[in-house]
C-alpha cells in the first residue's frame, strides 16, 4: 500500500476541517444545492469529454496507482535480468521453462522467448504492450486533470448563480444569507475537489505510469540481450543506466562457473 497517498489526503482533509471548525461547525460548510451544483456539474462536464468506458476506468486505475505500490525497483529487475541471462548462457532459452517473477510485463517477455518466437516478434510484443499501458494511464490522467480543471469552473458558476439569486431577493432579507452561502461555497467546493482529491490523482497517475513505462524499457532492453546471448555482466553494465549510480553496487551477477 502507498501510505503517503492515504496520509496525504487525511492530512489535507483534516487541515481543511481545522480551519473549518475555527469559528464555525461543519454544517455551516455544508449546502446542498451547491454540492449538487459543483459534483454534479463536473460529472456532467466529464461525461461530454469522455467515453464513459474511460471514465470508470480512469477511477479504477487511480485507486490502484494512488493506494498500491506494486512498481518493482529497477535494481531488482536488474538482478533478476542478470540471473536470467546467467541462465540462458548455461542451458539454453529453455532453461527459463519454469521461471516464474512476480512481475507479469517480465513473466509475458519470459514466456514469448520460451515459445520459440524470434526476437523480433518478442521485441515488437512487448513494445506493443507498453505502449498500450502507457494510453491507459494517459487518459486517465487526462480525466483527473479534467476533474481538476472543471471543478473550479464550475463552482465559479455556482457563484455566480447564487449572486444572481442574492441581488434578485434584496427585498428579502432572509433569502439573502442562503443565496450568498451558494454563491461562496460553490467555490469552496470546486477548488476543494480540485486541488486535494482530482489533480493530485492526476499527478500520482503520471508518477506511475512513468515508472512502469522505465521498468518495462528496462525488460525489454534485457529480454534483447538475453536472447542475443550477451554477457550478463555487460548487459548489467548496460541496465546500470537505469539507476543512480550510488544503487549500482552489487547489480553484476555472479561470474559464470
Amino acid at each position: 500500500m502507498d501510505i503517503l497517498t492515504l496520509v496525504g489526503l487525511v492530512a489535507g482533509i483534516l487541515i481543511v476541517i481545522l480551519a473549518m471548525l475555527a469559528n464555525a461547525t461543519l454544517l455551516t460548510f455544508l449546502n446542498l444545492p451547491g454540492l449538487a451544483i459543483v459534483i454534479g456539474g463536473t460529472f456532467a462536464v466529464t461525461l461530454i469529454k469522455f467515453r464513459m468506458s474511460s471514465v470508470m476506468s480512469a477511477f479504477r486505475l487511480a485507486m490502484s496507482a494512488a493506494f498500491t505500490d506494486k512498481v518493482d525497483r529497477p535494481t531488482e529487475l536488474i538482478r533478476e535480468a542478470g540471473a536470467l541471462a546467467l541462465v540462458v548462457r548455461k542451458e539454453g532459452v529453455l532453461g527459463l521453462e519454469n521461471h516464474q517473477t512476480g512481475n507479469e510485463f517480465l513473466q509475458k517477455a519470459i514466456n514469448l522467448c520460451v515459445d520459440g518466437h524470434p526476437p523480433e516478434l518478442v521485441e515488437e510484443a512487448l513494445a506493443q504492450e507498453s505502449q498500450q499501458m502507457a494510453e491507459r494511464y494517459e487518459v486517465a490522467e487526462r480525466v483527473f486533470r479534467g476533474i481538476g480543471e472543471s471543478a473550479p469552473a464550475i463552482g465559479m458558476l455556482g457563484t455566480l448563480v447564487g449572486l444572481v439569486q442574492m441581488l434578485n431577493s434584496l427585498d428579502d432579507p432572509s433569502s439573502i444569507g442562503p443565496a450568498m452561502a451558494v454563491a461562496l461555497l460553490t467555490t469552496l467546493y470546486g477548488a476543494f475537489i480540485a486541488q486535494l482529491i482530482a489533480l493530485p490523482l492526476a499527478d500520482k497517475l503520471q508518477l506511475k505510469a512513468e515508472d512502469e513505462s522505465r521498468n518495462q524499457i528496462l525488460i525489454i532492453t534485457s529480454i534483447r540481450n538475453i536472447m542475443r546471448g550477451e554477457n550478463p555482466r555487460v548487459m548489467t553494465e548496460l541496465l546500470s543506466s537505469f539507476v543512480t549510480p550510488d544503487q549500482r553496487t552489487g547489480l553484476a551477477p555472479e561470474r559464470e562457473a
